[in-house]
């Protein structure tokens, strides 16, 4: 019996240490994705085999989460999928931390801030250009795809939030 539990004891250590020092799964390509997968990603198909893996791995999680998101959730994640995935990471980095520092703002001053861009995008195309040509517009990360600007929210995947 001793020499059972022995024999037991050596096999686990070895088991979990082999696991252990397995290296971590790399994610799948494209073609490697369920079509479940594909269907839900299928904005990211043209960048997919192009990300990193801890990319890949965000929005795999994203997809998995994906069927218990209302409707609205799942649009937003959609519209905003494919600037966001096509942003640097640098414009990435830039992003979530413009969005950190409106998260700390007190209620009043982010209403305001929304209320202003609200207006600013109201505004006809021409007069934008002439703000931004005066430097009185809004910056935006450079070289952001279209749509990227509003891409520092929460249901943007990179590591913003942990989500």
């Amino acid at each position: 019996m001793a020499k059972a539990l022995l024999a037991l004891a050596l096999w686990l250590s070895i088991s979990i240490s082999a696991l252990a020092a397995a290296p971590p799964k790399k994610p799948p390509t494209w073609a490697e994705l369920t079509q479940v997968q594909q269907q839900v990603l299928a904005p990211l198909a043209p960048e997919w085999n192009k990300l990193d893996d801890q990319r890949k791995r965000k929005w795999l999680g994203i997809a998995k989460r994906y069927p218990k998101m209302s409707p609205e959730e799942q649009a937003k994640v959609q519209r905003r999928m494919q600037p966001w995935a096509q942003l640097t990471p640098e414009q990435r980095r830039t992003a979530r931390e413009r969005y950190k520092n409106l998260e700390k703002l007190p209620d009043a001053k982010r209403k305001t801030l929304a209320q202003k861009w609200e207006e600013y995008k109201s505004l006809p195309e021409e007069q934008r250009r002439q703000l931004e040509a005066a430097g009185k517009a809004p910056k935006q990360p450079k070289k952001s795809p279209p749509g990227a600007a509003k891409s520092a929210d929460p249901a943007a995947p990179a590591g913003a939030s942990a989500k």
